[in-house]
């Protein structure tokens, strides 16, 4: 359980300084993308774990991944800047 603690949190380091790195004008500021992905991975390990058990290593590593994905996901702002129409249109 230690060790797939330690390698979500490596992951969702990973991760998030991946997105932090590749996405810097759609993400917040470092100081809170780095923690949402590392608190993203290890609630994923959390939950993988207790669903699957002890037996599956890297089901418990891909379960932390995609929920830090998700997580990251969310922090997401436009790309562009939103068109509104006018309500008297």
């Amino acid at each position: 359980m230690l060790l797939e603690a330690f390698s979500a949190v490596i992951l969702g380091l990973a991760l998030a300084w991946a997105a932090a790195h590749r996405l810097p004008h759609r993400l917040p500021a470092r100081l809170l993308v780095l923690p949402t992905g590392i608190a993203g991975a290890l609630f994923g390990a959390f939950v993988t774990h207790t669903a699957l058990g002890a037996g599956g290593f890297l089901l418990v590593l891909l379960g932390s991944v995609t929920l830090s994905a998700a997580s990251l996901s969310l922090l997401l702002r436009p790309a562009g800047r939103l068109r509104r129409s006018s309500a008297t249109a």
